[in-house]
């Protein structure tokens, strides 16, 4: 290798968890480390952060890979936050950090250029660059976990909206009469198809009568089911798993179908946790498109699963540093911003 050849230091700040990694300019990543985030204390929050590139620069040197000339830090942070400027708004799962300089300080501890965004955003960028999305200029990318993250790239670049807020495609309802979402609109995709949801469909239809392997799995308490029990009944041959993953799968075709007459993206990735569990039923969304898209060329649109699992957030953050956006962070420390 080079001694010219670039790296990244991608971190990924959770509520339980900071997430690092050396990124090459591959995307390929090594000495990841996971360390606890402290969420009340916005100080020792910090620390986590730093402890966590501390220990990826430290296991890069034991090995090495010292040659590499590290070029930035990108984090994966929670939102509401600013990307142009680096500051954590005011992050729900993260109470101490409330117009927080996250990015500001980080740079001003390691003299180098960083850059925020939120997951989403980061994960599709990621896909974008170096994964699934490799090779197509329009990418909409969403991460089915806890949650529905979404991002959108336009020509290797995050479509951030006027004020940073753009890309919350998890909050897009598409059943006003549905179930209450975490952000208090009604029947958004997120409370019908995310993990949690995926859960709550299962429970409640056992507790309806239904009968199912994934109460076994559950301990014989419905509110201890996840939607990971959900797939492993399913690859065992549960049917009720298989109705509830089916209604999953047609709340998704209704609300991509709305992405691709809205954007009309040259591919959609779909990672995070449930993307493994939701794959076997790409086939049925593709065939159900056309019934919810008024586009004629909506099945062309290549529908596949996400490069980067767990850590897509790693890989997102070390992408910030690529994009070349007019939508910089500029830290208020004597460091070029340019990567």
């Amino acid at each position: 290798m080079q001694v010219s050849d670039p790296c990244f230091i991608g971190v990924d700040v959770g509520g339980t968890k900071v997430a690092a990694g050396l990124v090459d300019s591959k995307g390929e990543i090594s000495h990841r480390t996971r360390t606890p985030m402290v969420p009340t204390d916005a100080a020792a929050g910090l620390a986590a952060v730093t402890a966590a590139i501390d220990s990826v620069s430290a296991a890069a040197k034991v090995n090495q890979d010292s040659r590499r000339l590290i070029s930035g830090i990108g984090i994966c942070a929670p939102g509401p936050l600013c990307p142009q400027t680096g500051v954590v708004i005011n992050p729900p799962n993260l109470p101490g950090w409330r117009n927080f300089p996250l990015a500001e300080l980080v740079s001003k501890a390691y003299r180098l250029p960083v850059r925020i965004d939120n997951d989403g955003n980061a994960a599709a960028l990621a896909e974008a660059i170096w994964g699934a999305g490799r090779g197509y200029r329009n990418i909409f990318c969403a991460t089915i976990g806890t949650g529905i993250g979404t991002g959108i790239v336009f020509d290797s670049r995050i479509y951030h909206g006027r004020t940073g807020a753009a890309a919350e495609g998890g909050h897009i309802t598409i059943d006003y009469r549905g179930p209450r979402c975490g952000c208090g609109k009604l029947g958004c995709i997120e409370a019908l198809a995310s993990g949690p949801a995926i859960a709550r469909r299962a429970a409640e239809k056992i507790a309806a009568g239904r009968s199912s392997s994934i109460l076994e799995l559950a301990g014989g308490r419905l509110d201890q089911i996840t939607s990971e029990m959900l797939g492993r009944a399913y690859l065992a041959g549960d049917l009720l798993a298989k109705e509830v993953l089916q209604e999953t799968a047609m709340y998704l075709t209704v609300w991509l179908g709305n992405i691709v007459d809205l954007l009309e993206p040259d591919v959609m990735i779909i990672g995070g946790g449930a993307a493994s569990m939701l794959q076997p039923f790409f086939g049925e969304i593709r065939d159900w498109l056309p019934s919810w898209c008024i586009n004629s060329h909506c099945q062309e649109v290549p529908l596949v699963t996400a490069h980067y699992g767990a850590d897509a957030g790693i890989a997102g953050g070390a992408a910030l540093c690529r994009e070349l956006s007019p939508h910089r962070v500029e830290n208020k420390v004597d460091v070029p911003y340019g990567i």
